[in-house]
Order: C-alpha cells, then sequence, then structure tokens
C-alpha cells in the first residue's frame, strides 16, 4: 500500500507540439489514474487542433502555456518547475499511461526508499493504438546501458529530490535526452528500479520526432555514451551505424501495421 501524501502525488509534464490528434486521449489516461496528479502542459504554439483539445481540458489543468520553445528537453524542464508533488514523470503528447500505472509506480517507490526511479514496460502502439511489440523489458546495469536505451520513457516515475539534484532534462539535447537522464540518474544515484508490469503505450508515427531524425538521434546516443561511460563499445561501431536505416524500416512498418 502506498504511503499516505498530502495534495498531488505526481506531476505530470506534457510536452506537445501539433500532436493534437492524439493529446486528447493523452490527457485522458492522465486524469483516469487512480493517484492525485497535477498536470502541466507546455505546448510550443502548435498550429493543429492542439488549441481546442487545451481549450476542452483547461479546467484540469494545473498549468499551461502555448508558444514557441526551445524544445521538448526545455518544454519538460518549465513543465517541473511549476510543480510540487513529491514524484514527477512526463508524458509526451502521443503517449498513454494504461490503467493503474502511476499507483504501480508510485507503489513501487514507495515501498523501495532507496530507489532514485522507477521504469515498468511499456507497450509499442501504432498511429491507432494497436499493441505491437513491448519495450522496456531489460534491467538498466551500467554495461546494459553502455550498450543501448534499455528504459522506455512513458514508463518511469522519479523522485523530485532526484529530479532537482540531476538539474532535470540536458536542454542541449533534442533527441536522446531521456538516454542522458538515466544516465546521470544512475551514476549519481544508483539503478533504478525495474518492474515486469506494464504501464504505458508510446506510439510510432512517421510524425515522431525518432523517425525523422534518425541519424542524429543516433549522433546524439553516441555522444551521451562517451559522456558518462568514458568509451563507445565496439557494438556501437560494429552495429548500430548499419542498423539505423533497418530500424527507420521497422518503425515505417509499425506505423502502417493495423
Amino acid at each position: 500500500m502506498a504511503m499516505h501524501h498530502s495534495g498531488p502525488l505526481v506531476t505530470v509534464a506534457v510536452p506537445s507540439l501539433n500532436q493534437g490528434r492524439f493529446l486528447d486521449e493523452a490527457l485522458a489516461s492522465i486524469f483516469a489514474q487512480d493517484v492525485p496528479v497535477e498536470v502541466m502542459i507546455a505546448d510550443g504554439g502548435s498550429t493543429d487542433e492542439t488549441p481546442a483539445v487545451l481549450d476542452r481540458w483547461a479546467p484540469r489543468l494545473a498549468w499551461m502555456r502555448s508558444a514557441e520553445d526551445a524544445g521538448q528537453s526545455a518544454a519538460v524542464n518549465e513543465c517541473m518547475r511549476h510543480g510540487r508533488a513529491p514524484y514527477v514523470c512526463w508524458l509526451n503528447a502521443d503517449d498513454t499511461f494504461l490503467p493503474g500505472a502511476l499507483r504501480t509506480l508510485t507503489d513501487a517507490l514507495d515501498r523501495t526508499p532507496t530507489a532514485p526511479m522507477v521504469y515498468a514496460r511499456c507497450w509499442i502502439t501504432n498511429a491507432k493504438g494497436v499493441h505491437l511489440a513491448p519495450a522496456g523489458l531489460m534491467r538498466a546495469s551500467r554495461w546494459m546501458m553502455a550498450q543501448r536505451c534499455p528504459i522506455s520513457q512513458p514508463g518511469t516515475l522519479i523522485r523530485r529530490s532526484v529530479w532537482e539534484a540531476v538539474g532535470g532534462l540536458d536542454e542541449s539535447l533534442h533527441l536522446a535526452l531521456d538516454y542522458d537522464l538515466w544516465w546521470r540518474i544512475m551514476l549519481g544515484f544508483g539503478e533504478p528500479l525495474h518492474l515486469s508490469s506494464y504501464v504505458a503505450t508510446s506510439r510510432a508515427h512517421l510524425d515522431t520526432k525518432t523517425a525523422g531524425q534518425r541519424w542524429r538521434h543516433y549522433r546524439e546516443s553516441l555522444s551521451v555514451v562517451r559522456r558518462h561511460h568514458g568509451r563507445l563499445p565496439f557494438k556501437w561501431y560494429a552495429k548500430w551505424p548499419y542498423s539505423v536505416a533497418a530500424r527507420g524500416l521497422w518503425h515505417w512498418i509499425l506505423s502502417r501495421r493495423a
């Protein structure tokens, strides 16, 4: 059973830019959680149906702004600064929480006070929300982190004290921003707690940054591994440069599957 907390238990940041067709579902999944949340939205000045969606949800939002910004990392950091809950996470506007997700994650951190953060499994879905493949299956040891990013971001929850101690997201990063954060948390506070439960969905579609900027994502990931591990494992030289195109094809197939 979770410990008693007064006020909101989780600050949920929602960075948004022209994902209005998914945003309503993302927000509904947050407010359907059975823990008290404070939801902060930083929209980068969307020109699609996002403003109409935000108008509908405005009475339930703790904070919101819509204007051009410096990117996803800056938007998430801005949201967190407006929050006060003891746990923090962010949910991209095209992802969703599964029922009971935040209860599962907060209970796990309440039971394990030494854990700096927790992550669980997610489903990769297509644009229609059909579950296609699992993510977040592996334990985030230092060895594994040097090989790849084993943590699926929508399935994470972080102690606010840890978030503030590491300074939040690195605003110079725009694609490997979560990978860098997991490294800094692990090196500063120890391995994240890993759960086998499925708690969220991560949507694969061709309008995502990852799909459209695969080589830039790869280069940022290389810089993150060098920064925190000191060297690049051979795998990055031997396999990953040739897998970028294959991953792009895989992403396209997932986005098209019914």
